[in-house]
């Protein structure tokens, strides 16, 4: 049963219309633009191995961006309902992509990979058992058909010039 259900809504415009639009496939750009209300605009296109711009966003980071937040929004929930103090948190989230012969292609899987800073570090094997129940109830990964994984890493492991301490 659903308590409630949310609509969201972006719209998106293809910025990169040239002379004779799609005439060819090389002859038209991928940028294009994602707005909503009362956001700043999104530029968006291709990867780049698929003719994008290396200067903009593109559906697979955004993926990626989703359930790299979706994650991290889950778990600092948690945190609070469990007691834990957070006090940084950072992730390398990565995922994979197969490509079929017929053009199609899909995510075989991702990986979040977050760093967390505590306030108290005998907290830390809740701490990491948070992930999994963060996992549970992250509405991006229970929407998407592949495998998310994660693998919670100990700040002290992070290069300490990334600004995560042990407080």
């Amino acid at each position: 049963m659903n308590l409630s259900e949310h609509q969201y809504a972006v719209s998106l415009e293809w910025t990169g219309a040239r002379t004779g639009g799609t005439t060819g496939y090389r002859d038209y750009g991928r940028d294009h633009v994602i707005r909503a209300a009362g956001l700043p605009d999104l530029p968006g296109t291709a990867d780049p191995t698929f003719h994008g711009d290396r200067d903009r966003w593109n559906p697979e980071q955004l993926l990626l961006a989703a359930l790299s937040q979706c994650h991290m929004l889950s778990y600092l929930h948690l945190a609070v309902k469990h007691g834990v103090v957070v006090t940084a948190y950072e992730d390398d989230a990565v995922g994979q992509l197969r490509l079929n012969r017929d053009g199609s292609g899909e995510f075989t899987s991702a990986t979040v990979r977050p760093r967390v800073s505590l306030a108290d570090e005998s907290q830390r094997e809740l701490a990491n058992a948070l992930h999994t129940n963060a996992h549970k109830v992250c509405f991006i990964a229970r929407s998407v058909a592949f495998d998310v994984h994660h693998e919670p890493r100990h700040p002290a492991a992070a290069d300490p010039s990334e600004g995560l301490t042990h407080e």
